[in-house]
């Protein structure tokens, strides 16, 4: 049977009714690239229970989104536009990913999912990156369309020795940047995976982690399937979904 990938979704407002959105190229990275089926976990008020998620499936996806953490997650000042808040899917993450890594449960955190994993553990954001003297703007530009925001933008060094550096034979990577927050103070519990030449940290792991944790701030399920880069990033989180013979898709009945 094929591995259960619970995608986070967002909680957004429209015309008054709410609704939880999943991106269709997280949903396709998924079915596709790491040959899982895709669920969508919405993110209610309570949040549903972490238990009772990990019991159904055998790997985390945490997407990006319009929204940004809560700064009260991490000791922040407050932002300056509070209606990129969504603390209803603060709720659910951050104890979701607490919980997943407990378990051993593979995770993959993209972007907002990134900053969210280092929140998580300890860490804390940069809220606007750009304002940061010597740092580039990591921001896409959203007069110009999707093809030339999701476009490559900068490149990534990788460590070596890391998780990065054992999928691929790189040791640079140009990606894709539609990011204005990034990590200021690394979670004690992550290694720094690759960095913007301007320093910014732009993909972590845990060394330390009992099951396959990766976070990236870029966002690999962009046409994923063209960029060999992103097949192996998604390939080696499905490959690790199988090996755990313990998770729900792979016990029998």
């Amino acid at each position: 049977m094929k591995p259960v990938v619970g995608i986070v979704c967002d909680r957004r407002e429209t015309d008054g009714m709410a609704e939880h959105r999943a991106g269709e190229e997280y949903v396709d990275a998924v079915r596709g690239g790491a040959g899982a089926l895709p669920l969508l976990i919405p993110v209610t008020d309570p949040p549903l229970a972490a238990a009772d998620i990990l019991a159904r499936v055998d790997g985390l996806l945490f997407t990006g989104a319009v929204s940004n953490v809560s700064p009260a997650q991490y000791g922040g000042p407050p932002l300056r536009d509070p209606t990129t808040l969504d603390e209803m899917r603060d709720a659910t993450s951050l104890a979701l990913l607490r919980a997943a890594i407990a378990a051993g449960k593979p995770v993959l955190a993209i972007c907002r999912g990134f900053q969210e994993l280092n929140v998580a553990l300890g860490g804390t954001l940069h809220q606007h990156v750009h304002e940061i003297p010597g740092r580039l703007d990591h921001r896409e530009d959203e007069s110009q369309p999707l093809t030339v925001q999701y476009g490559p933008a900068h490149p990534v060094r990788i460590a070596e020795g890391g998780l990065l550096a054992r999928l691929t034979d790189l040791r640079e990577a140009t990606v894709n940047s539609l990011h204005h927050q990034g990590i200021d103070r690394l979670a004690p519990a992550l290694r720094a995976e690759a960095a913007a030449p301007d320093g910014q940290i732009e993909a972590v792991s845990a060394p330390d982690a009992r099951g396959f944790l990766l976070g990236v701030q870029w966002h690999p399920e962009w046409r994923w399937a063209e960029n060999p880069f992103s097949r192996a990033i998604f390939a080696a989180f499905g490959a690790a979904m199988c090996r755990n013979s313990h998770s729900p898709s792979f016990t029998k009945s």
